[in-house]
């Protein structure tokens, strides 16, 4: 597999929180449910999303937006427009005053907001757990990425909206499926079309050197790497490898491939069936424990409070 084709492997909603939002101007709402990553598109009407500390995003009709968590942000009508309503973790609304909203603002299936026919209607889809969306794959984006209706259209868009209003048996999964393929068809096309924005890694692939080491790594991170038989498979000599791979990845190709070998048993832990010897010989390690004190020394916690804190259930 391509590092692309294993970033985007990434995104797998269980019970994503999908809806549309309808209101009248003015209206704002404040996200804090601190959601790894939330899809936005303004079906009607135009909107502007609002981070705490970044400039301002608009969002007009047809647009798709990814916003990285968990940081919270406003989406409005207008940027300077205060808050009327506030998402908390696990999807709870109140007012900004903390008075819940649920019931009040519930018109229908999977609709919420003033009125049916409101003049703005937003559609959002929100990964609510951190283990559906991988840490690769956040450390990839900016807070919010943006594709505009002019330069990306998709036939997901359409189809994700009509499937909102449905209430069928196994809707849930249908609309989880189609969250994951918006996702991956957006990000696709944003990391081939922004490349100044794409991370390093990203861009080395097109050099005719690190590009075939990179694609050697992802593909085979399991085997014992070295500098010396990496630089062999790519027919270069270890220092110029060396030399080559720091300059446009940002860090020597060993360095790399611990990052990319925790990133991979990261992932693989939230399985239900994985155990910590199964994960340490696909990515690379020979033994549980050698796993372990790795995976605590880069990442500060221990393989077991990572799997726990990944499988949680998001606040009610």
């Amino acid at each position: 597999m391509d590092a692309l084709g294993a970033l985007l492997t990434g995104p797998r909603a269980r019970g994503a929180f999908l809806l549309r939002s309808v209101f009248d101007p003015p209206w704002a709402i404040r996200l804090q449910d601190e959601a790894p990553l939330t899809v936005l598109t303004m079906v009607r009407g135009e909107g502007w999303i609002v981070p705490d500390h970044r400039p301002a995003v608009r969002l007009g009709p047809g647009d798709l937006a990814i916003v990285r968590g968990p940081e919270p942000y406003q989406v409005a009508d207008h940027p300077a427009r205060t808050p009327q309503v506030v998402i908390h973790p696990g999807q709870v609304s109140t007012d900004p005053t903390g008075g819940e909203l649920c019931e009040e603002l519930h018109q229908g299936v999977r609709m919420w907001g003033e009125r049916p026919d409101a003049e703005h209607v937003l559609v959002s889809g929100t990964y609510q757990m951190p283990g559906e969306v991988t840490e690769r794959l956040l450390r990839t984006l900016p807070t919010v990425v943006l594709l505009t209706a002019e330069e990306w259209r998709s036939p997901l868009l359409p189809l994700l909206a009509e499937e909102l209003a449905r209430d069928e048996p196994g809707q849930q999964v249908v609309l989880d499926r189609l969250l994951d393929l918006l996702l991956i068809s957006a990000l696709r096309t944003w990391l081939s079309r922004s490349a100044a924005e794409a991370p390093a890694w990203y861009r080395a692939h097109g050099d005719p050197l690190v590009g075939p080491a990179l694609q050697l790594l992802h593909s085979d991170p399991g085997r014992s790497w070295t500098v010396a038989r990496l630089a062999a498979e790519v027919g270069a000599s270890r220092a110029a490898l060396a030399r080559r791979f720091t300059e446009l990845v940002g860090e020597p190709p060993m360095a790399y491939l611990t990052g990319w070998r925790l990133a991979l048993a990261a992932d693989l832990l939230t399985g239900p069936d994985a155990t910590l010897a199964s994960v340490a010989r696909q990515v690379g390690y020979g033994s549980a424990f050698a796993l372990s004190a790795a995976f605590k020394r880069v990442r500060g916690v221990s393989p077991a409070d990572h799997r726990t804190l990944s499988q949680a259930e998001p606040a009610r």
